[in-house]
């Protein structure tokens, strides 16, 4: 039952107490007592005031770990290669790992003044270009218990919705650091069109300046899109 019940969330965004009853053909005390089972996992997530049930964030971990299984450093590590010297700026991929982003790999420009490889480090996903293009890519059941944890440790949402409304609408994230380094980033989806990783650039805002921002945008969509090539001809599980 609890398996059959994981399967009704990759089916539904949403379940209520007696859907899960009604679908599972048990009690509501047994529905209440599967769902409270997998809440402890962090399989699903209980959304406050409605009473309805979403995925939680195990799901997105499991997904990820799908794709790290087939290795995809293997697949983007020739394409940021290509893209830190058409760029001439460092690049990096990342994934989403929770309320976090990681950084699985980089490559550096040839600039004397560049901004260092962050490949390994983990940063909370809404300080950065790399971890904002990811979470405006999150369903929106996800994102709310991620905004809703934010705000409640006195961040400013509001402002954090608008700027994730913005980047699905411009295709890109872009961050201006307070040491004068601007950061760009774009997400990569699977076969399945789930967004699975995404691509930033990075460099000092002398060379980053706003004409050059739309080149540099281009070039990661680009990049984006050969290694959504590369990621439909890898055999899935």
């Amino acid at each position: 039952n609890a398996l059959r019940l994981l399967l009704m969330f990759r089916d539904e965004n949403r379940l209520r107490l007696s859907d899960v009853a009604k679908s599972l053909g048990v009690s509501t005390s047994t529905a209440h007592r599967l769902l409270a089972m997998l809440q402890s996992y962090d399989f699903v997530r209980q959304v406050k005031g409605d009473r309805t049930y979403v995925a939680g964030p195990v799901f997105v971990d499991l997904g990820l770990a799908a794709v790290r299984g087939m290795d995809i450093r293997v697949h983007a590590r020739p394409i940021l290669a290509d893209l830190a010297v058409l760029l001439n700026e460092t690049v990096h991929l990342a994934q989403l790992e929770g309320r976090n982003v990681r950084y699985l790999i980089g490559a550096e420009g040839a600039n004397a003044l560049r901004v260092t490889d962050r490949t390994g480090q983990v940063t909370p996903a809404h300080t950065s270009a790399t971890g904002r293009a990811l979470l405006a890519d999150l369903p929106d059941d996800q994102l709310e218990v991620i905004l809703t944890e934010l705000e409640a440790e006195g961040e400013d949402v509001l402002a954090l919705g608008g700027e994730l409304v913005e980047i699905r609408q411009r295709g890109y994230a872009l961050n201006f650091r307070p040491d004068d380094v601007v950061s760009m980033a774009t997400t990569v989806r699977d076969q399945n069109g789930q967004t699975v990783a995404a691509i930033n650039a990075v460099g000092p805002s002398s060379r980053m300046y706003q004409r050059d921002q739309v080149h540099v945008a281009r070039q990661l969509h680009a990049a984006a899109a050969k290694l959504e090539a590369v990621l439909r001809t890898v055999p899935q599980a």
